[in-house]
């Protein structure tokens, strides 16, 4: 799979470091924009229906973006197309900002970050894969731990602004400074191309296609759609429940995405070793059931630090979800090329669509209680794990590798 400690190069180090900064600029920017949504709706006087579709349009272009990146992978690099597309996310939400209370700029602005997105999304996840070959041992956790550590960081930077009250441009413009800087200053250090980390040929992930089975793909990637429903419900809506239903502050509405991340990072350090003693069914189980208990104390919260404590309870349960998925899929794929993880990861989208489209439908049928009404649909579809849950412990096929590299994208 890799080659070993022994075959590390300083090359590869750099291209490690640099795909932790990718991730790391990932989870700022995407944090900075998502805790701000109460905000924009203010500044542009947006109804809860057009909010639903500009949220709408985010994962819906960001697949769009994720599946043309690739196609530029087999004449670019991966490599190329992160270095051009993450400064372009970070210019972008700037943009957002700078928009005041013109519509069609705002639509123009989201539309274009979440195209950019998308992009991030495929070449960073490609990049940390070409590490992971070259290294020869699982890596992703670490990766994804920075990419939460960073959207920590970016929604207590939002509680700030809005607790000193800068605009949304500044402190959108803060943000994305940062990440552009980090972008330059790494970018070069990248793997130009996957091949450059023993990343498979065009013809080993077509061969391998046609070996993976789907059935299990689809159990697992139930889950998985679930478990994104209910993270978009919460990243997307989770800062305009407690400003609007629960009547905090501005800044404590960034608030409860930051405690969810913090529990997913908490969660996500013991998983693996939890998962070795007690098998992957039990956890997803016990996962499934946290992730139950969280989903019902937002929509039951009296008061925004009931909500806030009970998004960290959903995170410590829904975190588990995504790995172990990816586990699965590993031990369905002939050949390790990642080919199952991928397929598994589509249903990631299909998660932040079905959770952009459904509470935003529902949270504008009540005014006083559209939102908690809306988190009961994630709340109630998170029993589908349990339903699953027996997939997530297949029997390997021959030559699978469980360790195979995965395609997750950061739970928002």
């Amino acid at each position: 799979m890799g080659q070993g400690s022994a075959g590390i190069t300083a090359r590869d180090r750099r291209a490690r470091f640099s795909a932790y900064a990718a991730f790391a600029v990932q989870g700022l920017c995407f944090a900075s924009l998502v805790t701000q949504v109460p905000q924009m709706q203010k500044a542009h006087h947006l109804s809860d229906a057009t909010l639903s579709l500009v949220l709408l349009m985010v994962p819906l272009i960001a697949g769009v973006g994720s599946v043309a990146s690739g196609a530029l992978f087999q004449r670019l690099g991966s490599g190329p197309v992160l270095r051009v597309s993450q400064p372009a996310v970070a210019v972008t939400i700037a943009l957002i900002g700078l928009t005041g209370d013109n519509d069609i700029a705002l639509y123009v602005a989201v539309a274009a970050f979440g195209l950019f997105v998308g992009a991030v999304d495929a070449s960073m996840n490609a990049q940390a894969i070409a590490v992971e070959r070259r290294y020869g041992v699982s890596l992703i956790t670490g990766f994804y731990a920075v990419w939460s550590v960073a959207g920590i960081l970016g929604g207590l930077w939002a509680s700030l602004t809005n607790k000193i009250d800068l605009s949304l441009f500044t402190g959108f413009a803060i943000a994305a400074a940062i990440g552009i800087a980090v972008s330059l200053a790494t970018g070069h250090r990248l793997y130009a191309r996957a091949e450059e980390g023993d990343g498979p040929t065009p013809e080993e992930l077509k061969a391998a296609g046609r070996s993976v089975p789907w059935r299990p793909i689809l159990i697992v990637g139930a889950a998985m759609a679930v478990a994104y429903l209910a993270d978009s419900a919460i990243s997307s809506y989770g800062a305009k429940y407690l400003d609007d239903e629960l009547s905090g502050s501005d800044w404590i509405a960034p608030l409860g995405y930051v405690a969810y991340q913090i529990a997913m990072v908490v969660s996500r350090a013991v998983a693996d070793l939890a998962v070795r003693r007690s098998g992957p069914v039990r956890v997803v189980r016990l996962g499934g059931a946290v992730g139950i208990v969280g989903m019902a104390g937002v929509v039951a919260a009296p008061n925004a630090a009931v909500a806030i404590a009970a998004f960290a309870v959903a995170g410590l349960g829904l975190a588990v979800i995504a790995p172990v998925s990816f586990s699965a899929a590993g031990r369905v794929d002939p050949t390790g090329l990642g080919v199952a993880v991928a397929r598994v990861n589509i249903f990631n989208y299909v998660g932040f669509v079905l959770g952009a489209a459904v509470v935003g439908a529902i949270a504008p049928l009540s005014d006083d209680h559209g939102l908690r009404l809306a988190f009961i649909v994630p709340t109630a579809l998170i029993l589908v794990v349990f339903v699953t849950a027996k997939g997530f412990d297949p029997v390997p096929v021959k030559g699978a590798r469980p360790d195979s590299p995965t395609m997750e994208r950061p739970v928002a």
